[in-house]
């Protein structure tokens, strides 16, 4: 039995892998990586903080694994990978777009206090 399904595993694994294999298949394969170095990327930030942080690469490996996985799943004609990727890359470019308006307001708040002498 254990034999059985070892090789019924196998056999599924060389045909996913191996026999399906084609360029759309790496490309998916490639976004799958970028997304998952995100998190990579959010624990050395955070142990390096020792704190809980969400450091803005994470952002930008979000909308690069998420841009090619959407690419891959319009491809391959994968729904489920088409909706959920479609409303992560708005979240995504959305919090880059707070990161962004957040850092604008700090910076005219010290260029506020610095041409008021405080």
């Amino acid at each position: 039995m254990l034999i059985t399904l070892s090789q019924d595993v196998g056999g599924y694994l060389y045909e996913v892998f191996i026999e399906k294999f084609s360029i759309w298949l790496a490309l998916g394969l490639l976004g799958q990586a970028l997304f998952s170095a995100r998190f990579l990327v959010q624990w050395i930030a955070s142990e390096r903080a020792g704190r809980s942080v969400v450091p803005v690469a994470f952002w930008f490996f979000s909308i690069g694994g998420g841009l090619i996985t959407l690419v891959y799943g319009l491809i391959q004609r994968e729904p489920v990978i088409i909706l959920g990727q479609s409303l992560s890359l708005f979240i995504y470019a959305r919090n880059l777009m707070l990161i962004v308006k957040e850092r604008r307001r700090g910076k005219r708040q010290a260029g506020g206090d610095t041409a008021t002498g405080e």
